[in-house]
């Protein structure tokens, strides 16, 4: 008798995150679903991580090793080993609640032409505790425009993707001395998300669907410079470049807008690093880039655009005092809209 497949494998990408990842692999573990393989991906961690993951006795974990290859590298390492017929990704410093697999696994069983099924997600800090507020996409008909604008899986740690879509998108190079399968692609050190996500949408018929539960803990890390949010920028770029050379009419019709929604939310993470000036030149040039963004989505734009001058106007302790109260409101209609939104899933209401 053959060995039992995993209905699903969790891929975990680990570098330098000791500080991290217990908590990670615990709430994986915890999963009320249990049909599932675990792979940790040690990408050259330098610091004592790859020693605390062996540290768990699990069978279901396996734990692979590789000299660094970035994200992407170490996603495609782990799709290379899975044995699952869903693969579902977490990042090493983020959480999952404990029925995540299992709402991600109905859903997708009930509906056969979703191939990547995503929830919301709730922002906590560096130290885990929660913000209050969460991410809330749009969760249906997601177009490969909305999705390119608006990227509506939000982060890479709230996907479960059917197999079969990642081998539609599965491409053969050359990169570490020999011919490997790629379906992230390596050379994106940031923004690979995006980029395989827009090439699902654009290369499959495969349909991209969210369920309303935030099943995702995603966390924030307050630090970081101007100069990192112009890498990620500069990164965002290469997706126009590199999916210019299959849909260039795709690039033509939704280019300048998903670049000024690329720009205002960089904006709004300069705003998070308290650096006023370089969010208002990044709000600037988003509104320049495409004013439909304004027309679009007013109040976000206008939240934007009013954080990032009030940053620099008003003294530390006034702005600090909008934000919370600020946060504490949205928070609060977002949390209201997921249970309403849960409820009538469910048949409640």
């Amino acid at each position: 008798m053959s060995p039992h497949n995993p209905t699903v494998s969790v891929i975990v990408p680990v570098y330098n995150v000791e500080r991290y990842v217990v908590q990670t692999l615990q709430s994986i573990l915890a999963q009320t679903y249990t049909d599932f393989e675990l792979i940790v991906v040690d990408d050259g961690s330098t610091d004592n991580s790859l020693d605390i993951c062996r540290t768990f006795n699990d069978k279901r974990v396996r734990i692979v090793q590789q000299a660094n290859r970035g994200l992407a590298g170490a996603r495609n390492t782990g799709i290379r080993q899975a044995q699952g017929e869903y693969l579902a990704f977490l990042d090493s410093d983020d959480l999952w609640q404990p029925n995540k697999l299992a709402c991600h696994v109905e859903h997708l069983a009930k509906s056969p032409q979703v191939g990547v099924s995503f929830s919301r997600s709730s922002f906590i800090d560096d130290d885990g505790h929660p913000l209050g507020i969460h991410q809330m996409p749009k969760l249906t008909d997601i177009t490969p425009g909305y999705l390119f604008c608006r990227n509506p899986i939000s982060n890479g740690s709230t996907p479960v993707i059917r197999r079969a879509v990642l081998e539609a998108i599965r491409f053969q190079v050359n990169l570490y001395g020999t011919v490997e399968d790629f379906f992230f692609d390596d050379s994106f050190r940031q923004s690979e998300d995006i980029e395989c996500w827009l090439r699902i949408a654009l290369q499959t018929d495969w349909r991209i669907e969210g369920i309303p539960e935030s099943l995702t803990l995603y966390r924030v890390n307050a630090g970081g410079l101007s100069a990192n949010l112009m890498k990620q920028y500069t990164a965002w770029e290469r997706i126009l470049e590199k999916t210019r050379t299959y849909a260039p009419e795709f690039l033509d019709q939704w280019g300048s807008l998903a670049r000024a929604y690329q720009l205002r939310y960089l904006a709004r993470r300069a705003v998070q690093q308290r650096d006023g000036r370089t969010a208002q030149q990044l709000v600037n040039q988003a509104i320049a880039a495409n004013w439909r963004i304004v027309q679009q989505e007013p109040r976000r734009t206008a939240i934007t655009l009013g954080a990032a001058y009030l940053l620099s106007a008003l003294p530390r302790h006034h702005y600090r005092r909008i934000e919370r109260w600020m946060m504490h409101t949205t928070g609060q209609r977002q949390q209201q809209a997921i249970l309403k939104a849960a409820a009538s899933s469910t048949g409640l209401q």
